[in-house]
């Protein structure tokens, strides 16, 4: 997804570019690959979201699920997770999904990948 003529500068060690601000449109999710898997980038309300692009409940895209209200639905079942904190909000899910920061600065987004994750 990212441009690879635009030199840009990771906030710092931890930091991976995924790709340019326009092409994470509000309320829709999106996967990128960083930190050694598939993560959901999902914009709600103007800011980006990042979340383990798979539900803990069955084996289903969280980047293809509906946003509105702060969270994202899983299109298999309907769990929904809150984006701000990956907390299940109804069943069928009852196990919080992986969050990631997300930075967006200069028209670029970067994931944070920690040591170990």
């Amino acid at each position: 997804m990212s441009d690879p003529t635009h030199q840009s500068v990771a906030p710092d060690d931890d930091w991976t570019e995924v790709g340019v601000s326009d092409e994470f449109p509000e309320g829709s999710g999106w996967p990128v690959s960083a930190c050694g898997t598939t993560i959901a980038i999902i914009r709600f309300e103007g800011r980006l979201f990042g979340l383990h692009d798979q539900c803990t409940h069955g084996a289903a895209q969280l980047s293809s699920g509906w946003v509105e209200e702060g969270w994202v639905e899983c299109p298999l079942h309907q769990g929904r997770f809150e984006l701000a904190t990956g907390k299940p909000l109804c069943v069928p899910v009852t196990e919080a999904v992986r969050c990631y920061e997300i930075h967006e600065t200069d028209g670029r987004v970067w994931v944070r990948c920690r040591p170990g994750t």
